[in-house]
């Protein structure tokens, strides 16, 4: 299972979306359980996932399904997409 697959199903489990629902359009607060409860849910199901510890701000600016992307590349763990790039500049 790549990264961007196991980043993807932390998504679906800890707020049951579908695969359509993985876009920019994705950020915090846009659906009702991507509240604060969930946010940390979602961070500690990523931790767990990828065998990592955030740092604190990382946690708050992780703001989006893009924007995790990013974050996470700060611990080494590399999503790419399908073309093979990453989905952030």
């Amino acid at each position: 299972m790549s990264n961007k697959d196991r980043y993807d199903h932390v998504f679906f489990q800890s707020f049951t979306l579908q695969p359509q629902d993985l876009n920019e359009n994705l950020i915090y607060n846009s659906i009702p359980s991507w509240d604060s409860v969930g946010h940390m849910s979602m961070i500690a199901a990523l931790e767990t996932e990828f065998d990592i510890m955030m740092e604190t701000d990382d946690i708050i600016d992780f703001s989006s399904y893009f924007k995790g992307f990013e974050i996470l590349a700060k611990y080494d763990v590399k999503i790419v997409t399908p073309g093979g790039s990453h989905p952030f500049p």
